[in-house]
């Protein structure tokens, strides 16, 4: 078993308070989700399915076949040095970081459907490279800002609470079904037609609401933390409402996601809490498990914080 593994099993039996809900494993956990995992030894001509695949992404990326993707989610490193269970990403230069991008974002090209969409995040460090980049193979239709809630506070700059989304398509015919991504808020002056009626809103005994189509900026987002039953001990973590919005957009029931960067398993949950074909790479043993954890728990409990068949405003 990796040291990074084992600390985590070790972690698993610390006592904690009773409100923390992070999603931990023990060394039976482990070894026994291990058994669930797979790995690419050659070409292959139909992708996995729903599983995780236990690799680097640029060994897996040789063996995956072409034309199966409908939505490429893409949550590689920042340009950051930063700590991934036993993995050290070290910060390159701009342009070292921007050839280190392209050496598997490039490749990656191929597995994509002509009508497939592609997310790519980052944060403002790195947002012009991502746009350089994907604007020489794809067509970049928005760039969406989520405010993350949370950071740590500066004292000669602003907080950085937020991080851009890159919403890129492969051709000009793509799915963007925006009908279910709408989201009720609360209305704060309600307006009226002269008999009363109330003007685009509705009136429920919980309070009057309103639906509204959704912009490329997402304040109604907050970053998994201790008391959330979604949250695990991986640090760049993002929330399952974030990726339940962008699938429920690009994609129909069926249709194939990929996340070569696959992390704690957000992607494949919300895949599989929403009826779609999933497909995930993570190269670090616990996330690989964690992802497995938390599929097996998607099983008994398919809700999504935040979306309960409509996207909900924050603390609605």
């Amino acid at each position: 078993m990796k040291l990074g593994a084992v600390k985590l099993a070790e972690k698993a039996g610390m006592p904690r308070k009773s409100q923390n809900r992070t999603i931990r494993l023990n060394s039976r956990e482990i070894a026994g989700y291990s058994k669930k995992l797979i790995r690419l030894n050659g070409p292959t001509s139909i992708p996995p399915e729903n599983q995780t695949i236990h690799q680097d992404v640029f060994d897996a990326l040789e063996c995956l076949p072409s034309n199966f993707v409908d939505l490429l989610f893409l949550d590689p490193p920042y340009n950051l040095t930063k700590t991934f269970s036993t993995t050290s990403f070290r910060e390159m230069t701009d342009q070292d970081y921007a050839a280190w991008f392209d050496s598997w974002f490039v490749p990656l090209l191929r597995t994509l459907k002509p009508t497939a969409s592609v997310y790519i995040c980052g944060d403002w460090r790195m947002s012009s490279i991502i746009q350089q980049s994907a604007g020489k193979h794809l067509y970049i239709r928005n760039r969406i800002t989520w405010e993350r809630e949370k950071g740590r506070g500066a004292r000669s700059n602003w907080k950085n609470c937020s991080e851009d989304i890159w919403f890129c398509t492969v051709s000009n015919s793509y799915n963007f079904r925006v009908d279910d991504v709408m989201i009720k808020r609360r209305v704060i002056a309600p307006y009226t037609d002269p008999s009363g009626k109330p003007r685009g809103w509705e009136k429920t005994n919980s309070g009057n609401f309103r639906f509204t189509h959704p912009s490329n900026l997402w304040t109604d987002l907050t970053v998994p933390f201790w008391s959330m039953p979604e949250n695990t001990d991986h640090p760049t973590q993002k929330p399952e409402k974030l990726l339940a919005r962008i699938i429920l957009s690009g994609t129909s029931p069926g249709d194939f996601i990929l996340d070569p960067f696959l992390g704690s398993g957000t992607t494949s949950v919300a895949a599989r809490k929403l009826g779609r074909r999933f497909l995930g790479i993570e190269r670090e043993l616990n996330y690989c498990c964690l992802a497995e954890k938390r599929l097996e728990m998607a099983e008994i409990n398919s809700s999504i914080q935040g979306y309960d068949g409509v996207f909900m405003d924050r603390n609605i």
